[in-house]
């Protein structure tokens, strides 16, 4: 998904910039926020950062100028919401472009706006969405974490797309093309994502239920349920 240096033309690496930027600003200002207002989650903060930059380098060839991997931003979305979980993979994704050549700096915009922003929002919506209909625990943060992985790839095909049209059927053409190349290695990678983030929800249950609860990630009453149908 990491869409390389010098791949997109002007002017849509600056629209991603514009369209990200104010988001990421937002999201430092909720992530200060709830540093000062729980310094106990600093912990889990980083294994949410460690998660989203160990899965995200496991680049696979994909597209030409860009690549396929899990994203592991559906764990910090339902953590910490959104807008931190857009910080915290931007982050990963400027070291990764500094140091590790994967990704760039030019095209930071588009993917902190693909990996970082749009695909923690569908996973926050479809995790809280889950919830409120009661749905088992686990199987709701397997959706939130396998959907917003597919949502990032979708927008990364839309990014491309609309910088390079196909000279018939211009950039909806572009878009099928580009999704069904995506389509190949991200629908498995994306099913085992959703299978390990739920793994891990279930290690923090375990070790951490007041922080789950103390982030308003679920109640001590959905707790009690899970550990009582586990018994």
């Amino acid at each position: 998904m990491h869409v390389m240096e010098g791949c997109l033309p002007g002017p849509w690496w600056q629209i991603w910039f514009a369209i990200s930027i104010p988001v990421i600003a937002y999201g430092i200002y909720k992530l200060n926020k709830l540093v000062d207002e729980r310094r106990d989650i600093l912990p889990l903060l980083a294994v949410a950062g460690a998660f989203i930059f160990v899965l995200s380098a496991l680049k696979l060839p994909s597209v030409t100028g860009s690549c396929s991997h899990p994203t592991g931003t559906g764990l910090a979305a339902i953590l910490f919401g959104p807008a931190v979980t857009a910080v915290l993979g931007t982050i990963v994704l400027l070291y990764q472009a500094l140091f590790l050549a994967h990704g760039g700096l030019t095209t930071l915009g588009a993917n902190a706006f693909s990996m970082g922003i749009v695909g923690p929002v569908v996973a926050y919506v479809i995790y809280k969405a889950g919830m409120k209909m009661n749905l088992n625990f686990y199987v709701v943060v397997f959706l939130a974490a396998t959907f917003g992985d597919w949502a990032t790839y979708v927008v990364t095909s839309i990014e491309l797309a609309l910088a390079f049209p196909s000279a018939v059927g211009g950039s909806l053409t572009s878009f099928k093309a580009f999704a069904t190349i995506f389509a190949v290695t991200q629908v498995p990678l994306a099913i085992i994502e959703g299978a390990v983030t739920a793994l891990i929800f279930k290690y923090i249950i375990q070790v951490k239920e007041d922080v789950l609860v103390g982030l308003n990630v679920m109640t001590a009453d959905t707790i009690r349920k899970i550990r009582g149908s586990a018994a």
